[in-house]
Parts: structure tokens; C-alpha cells; sequence
């Protein structure tokens, strides 16, 4: 993708709209200490949520963009299927926190069973998780929390408040987290110590 009038991105990195209206806001021209390494910078405004996001091409304004920041969340193709939808679908519906949350746990849950952790509930299944040191105790505990954030959300408890767009961010950090722990940082490192 260019730079153009508008920032092309499926999701803004910010509020996860979908297609969002990302307006250029301005360009500037980079060069190093020596003049040389010419880069494109544009700024971009989100119309939904007023998020900038930053773009960079390397050479002039018709050369690829090249990185941008922040960059959109997206799930790792090494996390299990189911998992890794349901995290999905909880980074696309944050604006609808309640969801969003039941979807990042629905991940978590996912994610121990494929580590083999089957029996009982989820609650059952974090604490295994726990005692056998798939994960810490630290770990369990966040996990513990989001569950019970979603349990909420499942039973309508009138009691519990409704989630915000923070309490879905949170669930969505530590399915995040634990998907890299679990799936990501190990096909990492089998990947490296494959390598010559």
C-alpha cells in the first residue's frame, strides 16, 4: 500500500473499527546524519475514535509503506484454530466490551484444552494449568479474573457492572499473553534452534 489521501487498513490499530476513515493529516521527508536513507512519513487520523496512526515508506511517497504504528493486532497463525478465532473475533468487537470479553475467554479456554487440559471447567482447567506449570500462579490468577469477568457477562448477573472497552482490553491482553506463551514463543524458539 502507498500513501494516499487515506490509510488503507482493514481495522484501525486503535478502536478495531472495521475499515476505518483513516484521513492523512501530513507528510514529512526524512533523511539521516549523512543525508542520505530518504523516508515518507504521513500521519493519519481516525475518524472514528481521532487515534493517529503513523506510516512509513522508504524512498518518496511512491514506494510501498513499509511499517506502521502502532501496528493492527492480529492473532499468530501458530495458535490453534478455535483459539485464535475467538481471540479474533474479541480484538474485532472490543466496542461491544461484554463480548469481547466472553470471546477472550472462550480463547483462554481453548488454548488449555489443546494443551491437553479437557476435564471438568475452566475454572477446573486454570487451576490444573496452574499445579502442573503449564502456567504460573500469577498467570492463573489473571486468567481466574477473566473468567470470572466473563461468567458474569454469561449469567447476566444483575449484580456485576457491564464491562467497558478497559475490561475487554485487559481480557484480550492476557489471552494475547498467554497465546504467546503457550504457542508463539515455543514455535519460536524450535524455529531458531532449527536454524543453522
Amino acid at each position: 500500500m502507498k500513501h494516499g489521501q487515506m490509510l488503507p487498513l482493514d481495522r484501525c490499530p486503535h478502536c478495531n473499527v472495521s475499515k476505518p476513515s483513516l484521513n492523512r493529516a501530513g507528510v514529512q521527508q526524512t533523511l539521516n546524519y549523512a543525508g542520505h536513507n530518504p523516508r515518507h512519513w504521513g500521519t493519519y487520523i481516525c475518524g472514528n475514535c481521532g487515534g493517529m496512526v503513523l506510516a512509513v515508506s522508504p524512498g518518496d511517497l511512491n514506494t510501498d509503506i513499509s511499517e506502521v504504528w502502532p501496528a493492527p493486532q492480529v492473532v499468530s497463525d501458530v495458535v490453534p484454530a478455535r483459539a485464535r478465532e475467538f481471540l479474533s473475533q474479541a480484538i474485532s468487537s472490543q466496542h461491544a466490551p461484554a463480548g469481547a470479553v466472553m470471546l477472550a475467554a472462550s480463547s483462554v479456554d481453548a488454548m488449555l484444552k489443546k494443551k491437553g487440559l479437557k476435564n471438568g471447567s475452566l475454572n477446573a482447567r486454570i487451576d490444573e494449568a496452574a499445579k502442573t506449570h503449564l502456567i504460573t500462579q500469577e498467570m492463573a490468577a489473571w486468567a481466574h479474573d477473566i473468567r470470572l469477568d466473563a461468567n458474569d457477562q454469561r449469567h447476566a448477573d444483575d449484580a456485576a457492572p457491564l464491562p467497558n472497552e478497559a475490561d475487554a482490553k485487559k481480557a484480550i491482553e492476557f489471552a494475547s499473553a498467554l497465546a504467546q506463551f503457550l504457542f508463539v514463543l515455543p514455535a519460536h524458539v524450535e524455529r531458531g534452534r532449527k536454524a543453522p
